[in-house]
Formats: C-alpha cells, sequence, structure tokens
C-alpha cells in the first residue's frame, strides 16, 4: 500500500481541491448555466476578486473588519471565562446544579440570534447588544461541554490528591481543570463558529459597520460582488479563529498523546523502550527479569 503524501503533498492537493472549486465556480457563472440551480445570477470569481481588490484599498473594509473582530473577541473571551466557571461549578456542586440548571436549560435552547429584541431593550447601546449576543451563542456551548468533561473525570485522580492532603483548590488547579481541557477546548471551538454565525446576524439587525453590516448593506443595493466580498471575508475570519483556539489547545494540552489518521493505512506500533534494543539483547532482558 503506498504512504499518505506528506506534508507538501498534502497542501498541494488542499490547494489544488480549492482551484478545483474556483474553476467550476468561474465556469459555470462565465456559461450562464441554468439547469435547476441558476448560476446566471451569480458573479463570477473574476467579479469577486476585482470587488475584493477594490475593497482592499478602501478604509471602510478594515473599519469593518476591526468592528467585527472586536465584538467576538470580546464575547467570546466572556464566553469562555464564565462558560467555564459555571460548567465546574455545576459540575462539582449539587447546590449550583440544583440552582442554576433550570434556569440555564430553558433559556439554552433559545437560538442566540432570536435574543437580538431583548438586546436591544436591554442594553444603552447596539454595540453592546451585539457582544451580548455573540457571548449567548458561544457560552452554552463551552458550559456544556465543560460540565461533562468534568462529570466525566476518574474520581480515582481526585481521592489521590486527597490522600496526599491536597484540598478542594488543590485538586481543582491540578486534577479537575487540567484533566477536563480536551472536553473544554472542543466546546471552545464549537462556540467560535457559533458566535461567528450569530455575531454576523446581529450585525445585519441592528449593526453598525461591520462585515455583517456591510454585507446586508450590498444585497440592499443589490451589489452581489460585494457579498461575495463579505461571505469570504467572514469565512477567512471564522476559519482563523477557529485555528487559532486549536493552536492554543494544542499548547496547553500537549501533555496528551497526538495521533494522525489516514484513511486506509495501517496504525504504527508504539515505540517501546524494548523494541529499540536488537533481539538478542531483549530476550536476555525477558529471561534476567523471569529469573
Amino acid at each position: 500500500m503506498s504512504r499518505y503524501p506528506r506534508r507538501t503533498g498534502r497542501l498541494a492537493l488542499r490547494a489544488g481541491s480549492l482551484a478545483a472549486a474556483l474553476g467550476l465556480w468561474q465556469l459555470l457563472t462565465t456559461l450562464d448555466v441554468n439547469l435547476w440551480l441558476r448560476f446566471s445570477q451569480f458573479p463570477t470569481v473574476t467579479d469577486v476578486a476585482r470587488a475584493f481588490a477594490d475593497r482592499l484599498s478602501g478604509p471602510d473594509y478594515w473599519t469593518d473588519l476591526t468592528d467585527s473582530l472586536t465584538r467576538i473577541v470580546t464575547g467570546f473571551l466572556l464566553a469562555a471565562v464564565l462558560g467555564v466557571a459555571t460548567g465546574v461549578l455545576v459540575a462539582r456542586s449539587r447546590l449550583a446544579e440544583d440552582l442554576l440548571s433550570p434556569v440555564l436549560e430553558v433559556v439554552r435552547p433559545i437560538p442566540a440570534i432570536a435574543m437580538v429584541p431583548v438586546a436591544i431593550l436591554l442594553f444603552p447601546s447596539n454595540e453592546q447588544g451585539i457582544v451580548f449576543i455573540t457571548f449567548t451563542a458561544a457560552f452554552f456551548p463551552v458550559l456544556v461541554s465543560t460540565r461533562h468533561a468534568v462529570r466525566a473525570l476518574t474520581p480515582v485522580w481526585e481521592e489521590a490528591v486527597r490522600t496526599m492532603g491536597g484540598g478542594r483548590w488543590r485538586i481543582l488547579g491540578s486534577v479537575v481543570l487540567p484533566g477536563a481541557l480536551p472536553g473544554i477546548f472542543g466546546g471552545l471551538s464549537v462556540g467560535i463558529g457559533v458566535s461567528w454565525i450569530c455575531v454576523i446576524s446581529a450585525e445585519m439587525i441592528s449593526g453598525q459597520y461591520g462585515v455583517g453590516y456591510r454585507t446586508w448593506q450590498d444585497y440592499t443595493i443589490v451589489n452581489y460582488p460585494g457579498v461575495f466580498v463579505g461571505m469570504v471575508t467572514i469565512g477567512l475570519l471564522g476559519w482563523l479563529t477557529s485555528t487559532a483556539v486549536e493552536l492554543v489547545g494544542r499548547r496547553l494540552t500537549h501533555w496528551l498523546p497526538r495521533t494522525s489518521y489516514v484513511p486506509g493505512a495501517r496504525p504504527r506500533p508504539a515505540r517501546t523502550q524494548a523494541s529499540t534494543i536488537e533481539p538478542s539483547k531483549a530476550e536476555e532482558a525477558c529471561d534476567e527479569h523471569l529469573v
């Protein structure tokens, strides 16, 4: 079986996949293909690229970018801190669970974008309302993932710390939070994606400046290349922020074993100390151990 391509080959495959998708888009829109989907209504790739270049040269694009990033970072950081704290509290305290869970479970199914009227009535400015919508979108994925991760921890670790004289805060810092980190960052990865969906929607409804606001304005004046510029910008920003969260998660959980899954490939056996020595020496060491 042939080996899967290395890093350079994988990057080439990904770039080729993206180029093929763009080429198909250009072909269908240039030929005005109208079968069931109406590609004649779509702008071509060159139209979007031209509109993108025009936006990059103007100040409004960078203002929109800064505003959207400020809103997403502020709301997401608040959700990360409060979501992790609430999740740990609910998972570790029966009193907190009885007091908070009923309210949280009733509010959790409500879409964050449905909170826009509440944000308009509750906060004195649209800016604070949009941050609130972003916070609400990310808070519940982080809360739920943290709660499940903490409850899934094996009790043996906590008992070991208690045996050595560790108190509640020592258990929290050396067992609960480190052990729950993989689950917490799973929730953070989901939360950042949901946050982008909701912040863009909130900007379209009640925002002033921002990528979502600009995209909706382009739609209202039938500037379809500008709409696609906004869509591409949203996709790139979402990908960059999600990648940043994953990189931070990998750095903080560097002690976890890493595996790379390759479809169709046989898993490599773990390289142990015994496998690094010669077979004859391994047999001798085994015989000595038996003696």
